[in-house]
Order: C-alpha cells, then structure tokens, then sequence
C-alpha cells in the first residue's frame, strides 16, 4: 500500500536544514494510465540502476501499488510498445527531523512543460492527515497541496504532453 501525499513546489529544499539522502535519474513511461501500468529506469547516482513495472490501484491518498523488477529485454520491449519519449525525472530524496523522507521531482527539466513536485510517503492515512509541513520548517515549501487534485498526477502529465490529450 502506497500512501502519501503531493505538493507542486519550484526547486529543491534548503540542503543545510534538510541532508540530501540520495539522488535518482528516472525515465518513465506509460502503458496505461488508468489503471496505472507504467515501466521506470531508477539510476541510483554512485548505485545501481533498477528497472521496475509498476502497477497502481484506485485512490489518491492511500492506493495498492505493485512493484516488481524486471531485465532489460523485457524493458526493452515494452519502451517499444509504449513507442512515446519516456518522461525524464531527477528525484531527491532529503531526511526530515520527524524521521519521514521529503521526495523532490524535478520532471522533464528543459522543457516547456517542465515542472516540480514533492511527496512525502506515510505509514498509514492516520500519519499522513495528521503531518503538518510547518512543524518541520516546511510550511512555505509546501503551501501547494496537490494530493488528489485533478490533473495533478504523473499519469495526467504522461496524458497531456506524450498522448496529446
């Protein structure tokens, strides 16, 4: 169960209050966006890169979520089906004080679509809903709630600059 929620921010955190964990370069796409089956490359910097099919349930702040690592060929193929330039992300991932991760996107950099977002990830809905952003020193960062907004997902952005729609 995947259960998080989503800001639209405009740059990475302050790194002196927030340590930088890890650094990814992500490329993704999408096979079907409802329901969500997509295929992403995550490129750990000084890592391993994972390629990864993922399968998204119903739901906005709490939805099923299925990940499972897959080779090359296959990611290979797939990439060919979808036959659309994969979504390119670079994700940083910052420690909080509170011990949760702040996740930030910066999606398709270049491009005059290009935009930012951050999420943090929860243990359960009773956590998300009841974590407030300022009690961190997070509250301007992320004044922009987006979590279950229409047309706020990635799924919606993959719809609008990749299908035309």
């Amino acid at each position: 169960m995947e259960i998080e929620r989503k800001w639209m921010v405009t740059n990475w955190p302050d790194e002196k209050s927030f340590p930088l964990t890890e650094t990814y370069q992500m490329d993704q796409g999408y096979i079907s966006v409802r329901p969500t089956v997509r295929i992403r490359r995550e490129a750990l910097q000084g890592g391993r890169t994972a390629l990864v099919l993922c399968f998204k349930g119903a739901g906005t702040l709490s939805r099923e979520e299925i990940e499972t690592e897959i080779d090359a060929d296959l990611f290979a193929r797939l990439e060919h089906l979808i036959g659309k330039p994969l979504i390119k992300k670079e994700r940083r991932s910052y420690r909080l004080p509170d011990g949760l991760t702040l996740e930030v996107n910066c999606v398709d950099k270049g491009l005059p679509t290009a935009f930012w977002y951050a999420e943090v990830e929860y243990k359960t809905e009773a956590q998300a809903l009841a974590w407030d952003p300022a009690a961190v020193g997070l509250g301007d960062y992320l004044s922009d709630e987006c979590t279950g907004r229409p047309g706020s997902s990635m799924g919606d952005y993959w719809q609008q600059t990749r299908l035309g729609g």
